[in-house]
């Protein structure tokens, strides 16, 4: 059986709040926003960090955004990843952040962001807030040998005084062991 991404126990924060924005779980309803947020802004998501690769954004119809977006929030309900949305109070999207289990096995969970290139000055305050409220309110374990949690990693990394799953720095969030098969502690 496939470790949990997130404890069985753990409450999944349904938002976040900083400055004038807020995250909440991205989903069908924001279908038309979205796809409108991204479309206008692909060269400036493609040069942030975690996009380098050209797979992400290309180009889709309204119908394949609202496939994608079904995909996401079905991760959210199933606990496989969770992605929410970033608000303006108008209800206007003007970005995503992506929490999922990293591919790296020193690493539980890559996360991701974007805005819209006409909210550039979001970047850093986003990835600020995303990066405290992870280290905040996301599961952390304080144990010190792996038969004490169903997550080993995590506890590998709380045995090196890691407190929290994920960090980073401004779009990619990760916490690695600190000399952990030789790579550095980033």
């Amino acid at each position: 059986m496939a470790t949990p991404f997130v404890p069985p126990d753990f409450s999944v924060p349904a938002e976040l709040t900083f400055g004038a924005v807020r995250l909440t779980p991205l989903g069908p309803e924001h279908n038309a926003a979205d796809y409108a947020a991204w479309t206008s802004s692909i060269d400036h998501i493609r040069g942030t960090p975690g996009f380098p690769d050209g797979t992400w954004p290309r180009p889709m119809t309204p119908a394949e955004n609202l496939h994608d977006l079904e995909r996401h929030a079905n991760d959210f309900v199933l606990r496989q990843g969770f992605t929410y949305t970033v608000l303006e109070p108008s209800g206007d999207v003007v970005g995503c952040v992506y929490i999922y289990p990293s591919d790296d096995e020193h690493v539980d969970a890559a996360v991701l962001s974007w805005v819209r290139a006409d909210r550039s000055e979001l970047d850093r305050p986003l990835s600020d807030a995303v990066r405290a409220w992870l280290h905040r309110d996301w599961p952390s374990t304080r144990s010190t040998t792996p038969s004490a949690s169903p997550n080993k990693r995590a506890v590998c990394y709380a045995a090196c005084g890691i407190r929290s799953w994920w960090a980073r720095s401004i779009a990619r969030a990760i916490w690695r062991r600190p000399n952990c098969r030789g790579i550095p502690r980033v």
